[in-house]
């Protein structure tokens, strides 16, 4: 709970605190825009919420003041949280900025005026982020038709963004010295070290980077405007497609907000295959960042070692739910089926083939002086720098912080079982290799836990309001027949409200707000990807470094377009 936060409002703001309100156990306040920036400054240095999780837009048109910004912040600390809310009008869709509250904060509100039309007055560099600078209209607004189309004329040169107008006047018109050692570059998108999927320009003195600007939205799919037009069951299948490196892991955590919403407590087996089925996926994806990243600074052997584990894993995946990579396991309420038969025994061998994997890679690697030089004190950051730019997940950890959500807000059964957080020293690239390295000892160990403790029964709810009904049911009683035909064709109706709900992904925390209207589709979903932050960092972590260190930092945050973009 956090009243607390509520209440510190309230005598610091008063009649500027508007209203609010609770739902599901969490806590919102709706302040006046002119009091926005102030009230988020109260809440981190006199609240100490010392992150920003999230920063959101949302569309009201039958509403008067027609736009909402949403916040969540975090206390890592005391635990808590609370969301903070304002709104605005159409003919003045703008609130101050509090980019100079939370460094966190730059991108999540270019993306909200990239997408909504609001602006920030104040922001240091207010321009789309996920749209092309010439792209018409704000795409999530609800009069903005998903079926619109728009070409792309020209790329962005990004150099709107770079430091020093008139030294880069003086570069670009080659009005330079022999002795101007200043040069612009770009890297990727369509480079083997930015996966296709990333742009950075650059701009080198000499062979160090001295400043650098990410361009994003290449792998834009538009996941949050397709999941306004599609059922709650419907969105699952979209969901894989975000960290598409372990979709399970994003299908539990969508499935976890809706049932949120519903009150539902789903089946104590399910709950534990979920937590089985999420620490494979932990492995799966772990076995991806750190087998790329050692590609990245040359060491292709590894690569083999744990892509043969993985494939292991993969096998028993397929053997679940029938694919390797869009798996769309999870149900609201449950999950699509029961784990097949012996996956005691397969998972078994994958582990055992893990763990020596992981073996063969520390030997190769932990005490290797090329991998040492390449890795260790590059691209670091400090515990506090990374919490105020919304850093989660191993990429947090790595810097000492412990927080992981499964600790910290446990859910279904990690407060029963006994394993360890994994937390480093320094916060660089060596630092997250070897984080992701122990947490994939740690999963092994949760997976031996799971599968030792696992119950038998049901793997769905019995509410007929969520659960499509037994085949034998729908064939043989008009009731069945009607609780199907009612399900497909019309979808569930959760109740009117908000909530938003976390979970401890490969990345970090992997978040999903959720407005609810009452309807059979859902009104707002608004992803909290764990690499967006982490990426909106990168500029920061190679600053004074060089091309190839840019690489191994890039591999070392393991951002996946399809949840950095949506």
């Amino acid at each position: 709970m956090s009243i607390e936060y509520i209440k510190l409002l309230e005598e610091r703001l008063g009649a500027d605190l508007v209203e609010t309100n609770s739902f599901r156990g969490f806590e919102t306040a709706l302040v006046r825009k002119d009091a926005w920036s102030r009230a988020i400054r109260i809440l981190k240095q006199e609240g100490r919420l010392s992150m920003l999780t999230d920063l959101c837009g949302a569309d009201y048109p039958d509403r008067a003041e027609r736009f909402e910004v949403v916040a969540h912040l975090y206390s890592v600390e005391a635990k808590k949280r609370i969301r903070l809310k304002s709104r605005c009008t159409l003919g003045d869709a703008s609130i101050p900025t509090c980019t100079d509250v939370f460094a966190a904060a730059d991108w999540y509100e270019r993306e909200a005026f990239d997408l909504f039309g609001i602006r920030f007055e104040g922001h240091p560099n207010l321009k789309r982020l996920l749209c092309h600078q010439q792209f018409e209209g704000h795409a999530l607004r609800k009069d903005f038709p998903k079926e619109r189309r728009g070409a792309i004329p020209a790329p962005d040169t990004l150099m709107d963004e770079m430091e020093g107008v008139n030294e880069r006047t003086n570069v670009l018109t080659h009005e330079r010295t022999i002795h101007d050692s200043r040069m612009f570059l770009n890297i990727g998108p369509s480079h083997p070290a930015m996966h296709g999927c990333f742009r950075v320009l650059v701009k080198l003195d000499g062979e160090r980077i001295s400043h650098s600007v990410p361009e994003i939205g290449y792998m834009h799919r538009g996941f949050e405007k397709e999941a306004e037009a599609h059922t709650w069951h419907q969105v699952i299948p979209y969901t894989d497609r975000l960290n598409y490196v372990s979709p399970m892991m994003n299908n539990v955590g969508y499935c976890m907000a809706v049932e949120q919403l519903f009150e539902i407590d789903i089946p104590e087996r399910a709950k534990w295959i979920r937590m089985l089925v999420c620490e494979v996926s932990r492995i799966w994806d772990h076995l991806v960042a750190v087998g790329a990243n050692l590609v990245d600074v040359g060491a292709l052997t590894n690569f083999w070692y744990l892509f043969n584990a993985r494939e292991e894993f993969t096998d028993w995946i397929e053997a679940l739910c029938g694919a390797r990579l869009t798996t769309t396991y999870a149900r609201i309420g449950g999950l699509m089926r029961d784990i097949p038969a012996g996956s005691e025994k397969q998972l078994a061998a994958c582990l055992k083939s893990l763990r020596k994997a992981l073996k063969d890679v520390r030997a190769l690697t932990q005490k290797n002086r090329i991998l040492i030089d390449r890795t260790q004190g590059v691209g670091a950051i400090s515990e506090d720098e990374a919490i105020d730019r919304g850093f989660t997940g191993p990429c947090l950890r790595a810097t000492g912080c412990g927080y992981d959500v499964r600790r910290a807000h446990p859910y279904y059964f990690y407060d029963a079982i006994d394993w360890d957080v994994p937390v480093g020293t320094c916060g660089d690239t060596y630092d997250r290799i070897f984080v992701r390295m122990e947490e994939m000892e740690q999963s092994a160990r949760i997976i031996e836990q799971v599968m030792a403790r696992i119950p038998g029964g049901p793997i769905m709810t019995g509410r007929r309001d969520i659960a499509l009904p037994q085949p034998h049911e729908v064939y043989g009683s008009i009731e069945g027949m009607m609780q199907q035909f009612k399900l497909v064709m019309h979808g569930m109706r959760p109740p009117a409200g908000e909530v938003y709900s976390y979970t401890e992904a490969a990345n970090g925390e992997l978040g999903f707000y959720i407005v609810s209207d009452g309807g059979e589709r859902p009104y707002r979903i608004k992803v909290r990807p764990p690499c967006f932050p982490l990426y909106q960092a990168f500029p920061r972590l190679i600053q004074g470094h060089m091309i190839a260190d840019a690489v191994a930092i890039m591999g070392s945050l393991n951002i996946i377009a399809g949840e950095l973009d949506r």
